[in-house]
């Protein structure tokens, strides 16, 4: 009980000074406040650009293109040696006669067409389609592929792929580098604020020793303190991260430029989102405040 007494006591305290001494949390909240957002807007555009990422994986399929002299005996070798292979999901076979049904019922000009076609002009060719494991190794299969006997190309819209693949990777970089350094800073911001308010209350702390106050129950209002300027300066990101993204979201129609490009569906998304930024809050408030604490309370 007398832990508990304390501690509640420490949480007067912190909320107490944070009001005492406004004018310095009220910039350490601003600081805060504006640097979590930019965190959470980080956090977003990272976590979506990982969905982008699998979703294309998902969309993409490698194409197979069999020669045309090639007989049941070597598709099924074929077929083999497509099982064998590293990276590989999933494999589907459609022979030409399959696909010149799918193309017949998807259009009624192509299925015109394609009735004059006999089995031997029929230009189509055997085809395997393939779904990969991992997007980043797409060229390595699609290599290996390649030169197996009686492959006759494959595609897989290489150019497109690797351009999302590249951006996506630089993005993604320059998101995780943004949220360490901003998390830095915020930090940086905690400590000298709490470094102005221990040197404002000089006498007050004076006075705490003289009565024989602990180590503890000196240094633990300012830790405290430090979680709450934390807590309040995540109040305003969380409310942009909910009502922004979902304004966001429904403003693009849950994708940009391109389908393949799906932004993640924001609920629960937001939530957990907004918990994280919450607790980067209370956790870097609890860091700065005791390094402050630690470094320039001499106790």
């Amino acid at each position: 009980m007398k832990i508990f007494r304390m501690l509640g006591r420490n949480v007067r305290d912190a909320f107490r000074s944070v009001f005492r001494n406004f004018s310095l949390s009220l910039a350490a909240i601003t600081c805060i406040t504006i640097t979590l957002i930019i965190v959470a807007i980080a956090l977003l555009a990272s976590l979506n650009i990982n969905n982008f990422t699998k979703v294309i994986k998902e969309d993409v399929t490698v194409v197979v293109f069999i020669k045309k002299e090639v007989g049941e005996e070597q598709i099924a070798a074929i077929r083999t040696q497509l099982d064998n292979m590293n990276n590989i999901a999933s494999i589907t076979y459609k022979s030409k006669a399959e696909l010149r049904q799918e193309m017949e019922a998807s259009s009624s000009k192509l299925a015109s067409a394609m009735k004059a076609w006999g089995e031997e002009e029929n230009p189509l060719r055997d085809t395997f389609e393939i779904k990969v494991t991992e997007l980043e190794q797409i060229g390595t299969t699609a290599d290996n592929i390649k030169n197996i006997d009686g492959v006759e190309s494959v595609n897989y819209g290489e150019t497109m792929i690797n351009q999302f693949l590249s951006a996506f990777r630089v993005v993604k970089k320059a998101t995780v580098l943004a949220v360490i350094m901003l998390i830095v800073v915020i930090v940086f911001l905690i400590v000298n604020t709490i470094k102005l308010t221990i040197f404002s209350r000089k006498r007050e702390i004076s006075i705490m020793r003289l009565v024989g106050a602990s180590n503890l129950s000196i240094k633990m209002p300012f830790v405290i303190e430090g979680m709450v300027l934390g807590m309040i300066g995540s109040i305003i990101p969380i409310l942009i991260i909910i009502y922004g993204y979902y304004a966001f979201y429904q403003h693009f129609g849950g994708q940009i430029f391109s389908p393949l490009i799906r932004l993640i569906t924001p609920e629960p998304f937001v939530y957990g989102i907004s918990l994280v930024v919450l607790l980067i809050g209370m956790i870097v408030g609890v860091i700065g405040s005791y390094q402050a604490v630690r470094k320039y309370l001499k106790i």
